[in-house]
């Protein structure tokens, strides 16, 4: 009997440990420091949180890299549009707003990562080497209209990044260096280095580099939308919440289920993200609608897929408050061919019963016999 008690809470903490990420939302957040420039002489701390959906997402998403051009697939400006919005009110000066990205990326610890990875993956798990600083640096300088490229060092081993510039850079403490493409003159800028107070400015290169083959790798291939957003503010967001509830948890596919949910703090036009995962697939984003003037949202899914699937909803939040994802549901919708073949099945079964009964009518009687009669004495 105790042994059986104890494989029964084995089995039980098995499970909650296998349901709690689907339970509980949460988000990441980081800090980073910022000097005003050019005389440094204002201190900014900017905050960024990321939401566990969109964190999902990206992990979740193809990091295969065919060939080097693929490099640019993994800049990401629309998700880090909100970091740009924000550094661009503190820096009116392309250059300064380039040295305000390489202030950030300065931050991130530095080790040597194998797989690739996006800028999201990299804000959150807070570490990376050249080629993931670099995404997360050029990301953030597109999303901010410039033209910028990922500049690649095959024999080095290296990636940083080149930026054309409305003027030569002021700020470089050597010869500005730049690298030639199409007639542009692209700055150097050195996404790796932990000090972001001294560390490198764009226009200045390691001397290693300088004369080094370098590809310049533009990007028309990056990534031009994400379901979501990460969060930026100079100030502590405020914290929200959403929830989620789906009309029926059992659906026939081709069936349609209704998700509503209430964002709040209840802000109108609020663009929620509904994401679904089917059976072990990646998380996908389903659609996106806006809240009404009470922060409530409403859904109707066409579940044109079949199986275990789960739903969530995710707000990315804004300049006051962080994002929110809801908890996440689950909804079994079974096959049509399944309930065909269970149709089918139960129909056979029925014409076996009532031809086996029909059979046992027909069959003729036989008279039981009887007994011999004795005669009279």
């Amino acid at each position: 009997m105790k042994k059986s008690k104890t494989l029964l809470l084995i089995v039980a903490l098995l499970l909650i440990s296998h349901l709690l990420p689907y339970v509980f939302s949460q988000y990441y957040s980081q800090s980073y420091q910022l000097l005003n420039e050019p005389d440094g002489s204002t201190h900014y701390s900017i905050n960024i949180t990321v939401q566990q959906s969109l964190y999902d997402y990206y992990v979740e998403k193809t990091h295969t890299l065919y060939s080097d051009t693929d490099f640019a697939k993994f800049v990401t400006p629309y998700a880090l549009q909100p970091i740009a919005n924000s550094l661009a009110t503190i820096y009116a000066d392309d250059e300064d707003f380039t040295n305000g990205v390489l202030m950030i990326v300065h931050q991130i610890p530095y080790e040597a990562t194998g797989p690739v990875k996006y800028p999201v993956e990299t804000i959150v798990e807070n570490r990376g080497d050249c080629d993931l600083f670099s995404y997360i640096a050029a990301s953030i300088i597109k999303a901010h209209g410039m033209d910028v490229v990922l500049l690649y060092y095959e024999t080095q081993a290296h990636m940083n990044i080149g930026v054309s510039l409305s003027h030569p850079p002021n700020d470089a403490r050597e010869q500005a260096y730049y690298v030639t493409y199409n007639n542009i003159h692209y700055y150097v800028a050195e996404a790796t280095g932990g000090d972001w107070q001294n560390g490198w400015r764009v226009g200045e290169c390691p001397s290693d580099l300088k004369n080094a083959p370098v590809q310049v790798i533009t990007l028309e291939n990056s990534e031009s939308w994400a379901p979501g957003q990460v969060s930026a503010s100079y100030k502590t967001l405020s914290s929200s919440t959403l929830s989620l509830a789906l009309s029926t948890g059992y659906l026939i596919q081709g069936g349609t289920v209704t998700l509503s949910g209430q964002l709040s703090p209840s802000l109108q036009n609020t663009t929620i993200t509904i994401y679904i995962k089917v059976n072990t697939s990646p998380w996908k984003a389903l659609d996106t609608v806006t809240t009404n003037n009470n922060g409530f949202f409403s859904y109707i899914w066409n579940a044109d897929t079949a199986g275990l699937c789960y739903v969530r909803a995710s707000w990315s939040g804004n300049d006051t408050y962080a994002g929110a994802d809801s908890t996440i549901q689950t909804i079994t919708i079974l096959s049509t061919f399944f309930i065909l073949l269970v149709t089918m099945t139960a129909i056979l079964v029925g014409v076996g019963i009532a031809i086996f009964l029909a059979s046992r009518q027909n069959q003729p009687q036989i008279p039981e016999p009887q007994p011999p009669e004795v005669p009279m004495a």
